[in-house]
């Protein structure tokens, strides 16, 4: 076994990742020297992909919408929540922020996180309409 060292590059991330990659399919016995390898690798590996491989949470819509669909809800169900069917329309297209009432009422209601609901966002452009000459 050899010893264990900072990553500092992708190819010290990959050969980390390949090292784990046994402990997932021979799990060790806890308090083992094999399971304390496996926390230090671990514990390096975050802090690498913390700092190399940061994975920013979707926007308060995209984070909406993904959680309606895996519990199955639909924009008529969002509209009952929240009281309104074109507000609720709006909100999923992007031309009206949600107000803290509404990600205070899908928190406790529905159960979504208020963190993955309250970063700011951008609405879409109105559209235009043509100018007359």
């Amino acid at each position: 076994m050899k010893d264990i060292r900072p990553i500092r590059t992708e190819a010290d991330y990959d050969a980390a990742l390949a090292e784990i990659a046994a402990y997932f399919e021979k799990e060790p016995k806890i308090g083992s020297p094999e399971a304390d390898r496996f926390d230090v690798l671990a514990a390096l590996i975050k802090v690498y992909e913390d700092r190399h491989h940061l994975i920013e949470a979707p926007n308060p819509v995209a984070a909406l919408k993904s959680f309606m669909e895996l519990r199955g809800y639909t924009q008529a169900d969002l509209a009952k929540l929240i009281g309104s069917r074109s507000r609720a329309s709006e909100i999923l297209n992007r031309r009206r922020h949600l107000t803290i009432e509404m990600v205070w009422t899908l928190s406790r209601k529905w159960g979504i996180p208020a963190e993955s609901l309250i970063r700011p966002y951008r609405l879409k452009e109105p559209k235009r309409r043509g100018r007359a000459a």
